[in-house]
């Protein structure tokens, strides 16, 4: 009973945690301008996640050792050192989109100003990692998360023509007043958002703050084939509910209160009430795992003690690590960013670091040495070359899109 409960809650902690600030404000906006005819690049995006994470998992199960501590090892100082780099520049803007994403969405609730919580969050971040259990962590914010779910039920409510959802969505076009190139540019942002770096490097790292062994094998897949595709479709509600509300009015979405409002129109107070507690859950859960992912990055790339699993003064220097991220990330925020426009660039250039992220997941998890029969089957080394393929292109097109297309505009 007690297996049965763990997977269950595995599962719902990855629904809650899938949706972060780069999901909400991505998919509301591309609901808004293209209605569902970018839905295919998220679906595209569940599979990669997907392929990555359950490699990610498996390493961290068998060898007991989470993905970077072994990227440096197997690939050498130099490659470790370009992907610790990419991947953390990445993650240190995304940690700083999470933070404004807290600070949007206590906006809403509170009518203060975002740049005045921004501080407040960032401080309340780094005590909640400095002293909250690992466990604690991922279960409250993770279905405190689920609260996104309002989305889907406001969808319903809205009663659209799901035929002519479906038409969008399986039969892809441009709308009538954008172009090519910015449709695209939104496709490689939807795919960055779908496969953020972080998100792998902090599941195996998880897995080790868990104990993960050969035995959690099971577990490990249940969180990614059935919690990141039921995340994803909380993704895809998301845009649903932006693309029937304000596609059809031409009106675009560039705030965090416009994502919600179709959840009240469609159900009243309490849906937003909803959709509040579940924007504050999914960004604070993701700033949180952002600044664990700088942490455990870089501890492991140095050979430090890392971890939550330990005393804080027994990983004193994977500690300071992710208070100086936040410092920097807060910083980074009251120059006065829009969080919105540093959202969109950070969900770009993930696409950017893609490449540098998932080759070195895919090499480890294809060596005897570390994997032993555990390695990589035929399917799994299959589906992650050509998603390799698909991030290399993406990560070629992302910036030269971005200049052409002046970031979508």
């Amino acid at each position: 009973m007690k297996k049965v409960f763990a997977v269950a809650l595995g599962i719902l902690t990855a629904i809650g945690g899938f949706v972060d600030i780069g999901d909400l404000v991505a998919n509301g906006l591309v609901g808004a301008r293209f209605g569902f005819s970018l839905a295919w690049v998220v679906i595209v995006g569940i599979i990669g996640i997907c392929v990555f994470a359950e490699m990610s998992g498996r390493v961290a199960a068998v060898s007991g050792r989470a993905t970077f501590d072994l990227i440096r090892e197997r690939l050498g100082p130099r490659m470790g050192l370009l992907s610790l780099a990419a991947s953390m520049a990445v993650t240190l803007l995304t940690l700083a989109a999470e933070i404004g994403g807290v600070a949007l969405a206590l906006e809403l609730v509170t009518s203060v100003n975002p740049y005045l919580w921004m501080p407040v969050v960032g401080a309340t971040v780094w005590i909640v990692l400095w002293r909250v259990r690992f466990s604690v962590l991922e279960n409250v914010f993770g279905l405190a998360g689920l609260a996104l779910i309002v989305f889907a039920v406001a969808l319903w409510q809205l009663g659209p023509d799901w035929s002519a959802l479906w038409e969008s969505a399986s039969r892809p076009a441009v709308p009538e007043g954008e172009t090519l190139p910015v449709y695209f540019y939104y496709a490689i942002a939807l795919f960055g958002a779908a496969m953020t770096p972080y998100e792998v490097f902090f599941f195996s790292s998880g897995g080790v703050e868990e104990g993960w062994g050969k035995k959690d094998l099971g577990l490990m897949r249940a969180n990614v084939f059935i919690g990141f595709p039921l995340g994803g479709l909380l993704s895809l509600a998301i845009a649903g509910v932006a693309a029937v509300v304000y596609f059809p009015q031409g009106i675009q979405v560039d705030s965090l209160s416009q994502v919600g409002l179709p959840v009240g129109i469609a159900l009243g107070k309490l849906g937003l009430a909803f959709a509040l507690l579940g924007f504050f859950a999914a960004t604070f859960g993701a700033a949180c795992e952002t600044g664990l992912s700088v942490g455990y990055s870089i501890a492991q790339y140095f050979g430090w003690q890392w971890g939550k699993f330990v005393e804080p003064l027994r990983a004193a220097r994977f500690h300071t690590v992710i208070l100086l991220s936040t410092i920097v990330a807060v910083g980074m925020l009251l120059t006065t960013a829009d969080p919105i426009m540093l959202t969109e660039y950070s969900i770009v250039f993930s696409a950017v670091a893609l490449p540098l992220t998932y080759f070195p997941i895919l090499v480890v998890a294809n060596d005897r040495t570390y994997m032993g029969t555990y390695v990589n089957g035929r399917l799994a080394n299959t589906l992650g070359t050509v998603y390799l393929v698909v991030v290399v292109v993406a990560a070629l097109a992302a910036v030269p899109l971005m200049i052409l297309t002046r970031a979508g505009q």
